[in-house]
């Protein structure tokens, strides 16, 4: 397995010190979280794509995603919601990266029926789409659809695995009070890549140093290596929600360490 992180733990950092620190601390890959808050997002210019791109290219850490923002199952019109996809996904092209995040994102005010054939409908509307640009759409277990069984009950009907994905956050589906081998047998035939992070308890979801919280990650990582799964695990820590969590950057280290550790002992 691989190793990343997503800039969503350093906010608004310029791109060369991103590279710099995933290159200096042993990490294969970053996932850039794409907002106007941030350095990538889809209204950048053709010339910052590609700046971005050669960055990555030249100090040999990978593009992993891009972690947009659209929610597929969300009420309204469906135009807007896939023209935000198609530009993320294309925004994804443009640098390489293979992945392209997005959310479920019902609301109470929808029936579990409609959310999902929501979510169905558009995802099938963008698989071709995406599929043409080389980039994979991966449904994030999230908000409304936290839990592996509740992202699978969609991915299954969209039937589309290579094209449309998932996207397993390892604190969701916890939340989500299903337990990893559930998880995983649920996602396994749509996953794309893991998001790890580690948090205090579930009603304190400060983000954690990795492995000094509660959430599983030692059964999580035994899970894939059993099943021979060698895709990425990418550490999300949440710091731009959490102003006073510690800087990601002088958890890195430490971080890789335990990932590291955590293969090994599951190998």
């Amino acid at each position: 397995m691989k190793l990343a992180f997503s800039t969503l733990g350093m906010p608004g950092l310029p791109i060369p010190d991103v590279v710099r620190l995933a290159a200096s601390h042993g990490y294969h890959g970053v996932e850039l979280r794409a907002h106007p808050e941030e350095p990538v997002h889809p209204g950048i210019g053709p010339d910052a794509r590609a700046d971005t791109a050669a960055e990555f290219k030249a100090s040999g850490v990978e593009i992993l995603g891009v972690g947009g923002y659209a929610r597929v199952a969300a009420p309204g019109e469906d135009a807007p919601v896939l023209a935000e996809i198609r530009s993320l996904a294309e925004l994804a092209h443009d640098l390489g990266a293979p992945n392209v995040r997005v959310f479920p994102g019902a609301t109470d005010t929808q029936s579990t029926t409609d959310a999902d054939s929501t979510a169905v409908r558009r995802l099938n509307a963008v698989a071709e789409y995406a599929s043409g640009l080389g980039v994979r759409i991966l449904l994030e277990t999230h908000d409304s659809h936290r839990t592996g069984a509740a992202t699978a009950r969609v991915l299954d009907q969209v039937g589309r695995p290579g094209v449309v994905g998932a996207l397993w956050d390892v604190m969701h589906t916890w939340l989500g009070g299903e337990q990893p081998s559930a998880s995983h047998a649920a996602l396994a035939p749509h996953l794309g890549y893991v998001q790890v992070k580690d948090i205090a308890s579930p009603d304190d979801t400060t983000p954690l140093p990795l492995g000094t919280g509660v959430l599983p990650l030692t059964e999580c990582v035994e899970l894939l290596s059993r099943a021979g799964w060698d895709g990425w695990l990418c550490w999300e820590y949440e710091k731009r929600w959490y102003e006073a969590a510690a800087p990601l950057e002088g958890l890195l280290e430490q971080g890789h360490d335990h990932l590291s550790r955590l293969l090994n002992e599951a190998a």
